[in-house]
């Protein structure tokens, strides 16, 4: 096998490493309900789409010592795995303030199959996960996930190994910044969830004699449901203007 040949088939598994580390992990193709063969046919697809691009950034360290490669393999996971997690870390604060939406407006007892994980879920966080899931995927955000893949090698060429210090400062980033991003998306249920529930508190002190939790949760989930109704769209709306700059933005 000549040289050139060799070169070219470690640079493509170390591009594989990283692109495929982060489709492992990526909103939507990270689903239990995508096949495993699946994702590996759309990562090879990507890493040979790319790896015209990425040539230059990979092929310098195509021909090092077999200890050196490994080493390098294991950080291009390791950094793959960071990019992926990071765009994950997004869509799980809104799986968790969609639970919470279905808690506040009293739906939250009857949970369905999950769209993005195996453990059920209330329909109302399935119906906002899935719809926000779509709505990545319609408006190419997966694009800029790819465009964030590339201009890694920019920031992190393979030279420089995975910094565990640098990779937690980033988790920790993201995390704050998506979950106060989903709790201000939230914030009228949480209000809508504290007023309906003080205002039964306060007619249930005044009538003890009636059953009023029974009576008044239709009511509750009326009042939730017209809600969703009216701020669905401007959540789903601000939820993906802020996935780019807090997951690939940084």
């Amino acid at each position: 096998m000549s040289l050139l040949t060799n070169q070219l088939v470690i640079a493509a598994f170390l591009a594989f490493c990283r692109i495929g580390a982060c489709f492992m992990l990526m909103p939507g193709l990270s689903s239990v309900r995508v096949p495993v063969q699946i994702r590996l046919f759309v990562a090879v697809a990507a890493t040979f789409a790319l790896l015209m691009h990425l040539w230059d950034s990979l092929v310098p360290f195509a021909s090092r010592e077999p200890v050196v490669l490994a080493g390098l393999v294991i950080s291009e996971i390791l950094i793959g795995a960071l990019i992926g997690i990071m765009t994950r870390i997004y869509v799980l604060a809104l799986q968790f303030i969609g639970t919470a939406m279905a808690m506040m407006m009293g739906f939250g007892g009857m949970v369905t199959p999950a769209i993005e994980e195996a453990e059920p879920q209330a329909p109302i966080a399935n119906l906002i996960t899935f719809s926000a899931l779509m709505l990545l995927f319609v408006l190419n955000f997966h694009h800029e996930i790819i465009k964030g893949l590339v201009a890694s090698y920019r920031i992190a060429p393979p030279n420089l190994l995975f910094s565990p210090r640098s990779a937690l400062t980033d988790v920790t980033d993201t995390l704050s910044e998506s979950f106060m991003v989903m709790l201000q998306l939230g914030s009228p249920f949480v209000a809508y969830g504290i007023l309906v529930n003080l205002a039964i508190g306060f007619v249930n002190k005044m009538t003890p004699q009636i059953p009023i939790y029974f009576i008044s949760l239709p009511f509750v989930l009326a009042g939730g449901l017209l809600l969703v109704y009216l701020g669905i769209g401007p959540m789903l709306h601000l939820f993906a203007e802020g996935f780019v700059p807090v997951t690939i933005g940084r």
